[in-house]
């Protein structure tokens, strides 16, 4: 039997959810949420998706690998209250911290290359050249001290207590690898993965770990990447769904709530 041609593109929640292996909670959630766009209702009450619902679903989807799930609800958020220029901000913001984050992987490298025999410690144990207080180097990183003291729990950095006033000292280093530390924890890595990274360092010899971890890091920036060029496409072709003419709705639809 042929299709009520003014139904044939009514969709039921469960439609939507069994193509992204959700339930159809999630789908209704969605929808409340601003991910998509508001289902129209039948004469019964009962949601009528439509496929711009659809195509706003799988944007949501795809966007989410390569810009997260809380940057990915405000694009769509931001595309269906009908501002585009705020969706794309939002996506240049992704790819710029994606473009910081390949730095920081250059910056990774570079130090690990540069990677020399640690200062030696000032001879009447006090704070010798290139040495930092806790509060500066928190300052220098952009982190709180309370964080460089998680870190030296973790055995990230080892820090001598000064002599005269018991403060907390970061040779050169020490200084080195909290910067390290910093830089790998922005690429994503727990403090466990980093431990025996900056044992590598310290003792500067066994370079396959550190070959291994940053071709992981690589692989995963590649990855990210390629989503984001995924989840772009797929925006894409939902911006283009909202801009075809709107039909009007029939007067049954599919059941589901």
């Amino acid at each position: 039997m042929a299709k009520n041609p003014q139904t044939a593109d009514r969709l039921r929640p469960v439609d939507l959810a069994r193509r992204h292996g959700l339930s159809t909670q999630a789908v209704r959630n969605y929808e409340a949420a601003g991910i998509l766009p508001a289902a129209g209702r039948t004469a019964h009450g009962y949601r009528a998706y439509t496929p711009l619902h659809a195509a706003a679903l799988g944007a949501f989807l795809a966007l989410i690998p390569g810009h997260g799930h809380a940057a990915a609800t405000e694009i769509m958020r931001a595309v269906n209250r009908d501002e585009p220029a705020e969706a794309f901000r939002l996506v240049d913001g992704g790819h710029a911290q994606l473009l910081e984050d390949r730095r920081t992987l250059d910056a990774v490298e570079r130090a690990l290359r540069d990677l020399g025999p640690g200062p030696v410690p000032a001879p009447d144990g006090g704070a010798g050249p290139g040495a930092m207080f806790v509060g500066p180097l928190a300052g220098k990183l952009g982190i709180r001290p309370a964080t460089l003291r998680k870190w030296e729990r973790a055995g990230l950095v080892t820090p001598r207590r000064d002599p005269r006033t018991g403060y907390r000292v970061y040779d050169a280093a020490d200084v080195r690898d909290a910067a390290l530390a910093h830089q790998l924890r922005r690429g994503g890595y727990r403090l466990e993965q980093i431990a025996p990274l900056i044992a590598q360092v310290r003792s500067a010899g066994g370079p396959e770990p550190l070959a291994a971890a940053l071709d992981d890091w690589h692989a995963r920036l590649t990855a990210r990447g390629r989503a984001m060029l995924a989840g772009a496409a797929e925006l894409d072709a939902y911006l283009r769904e909202r801009e075809r003419p709107a039909r009007a709705p029939g007067p049954h639809g599919a059941h589901g709530t």
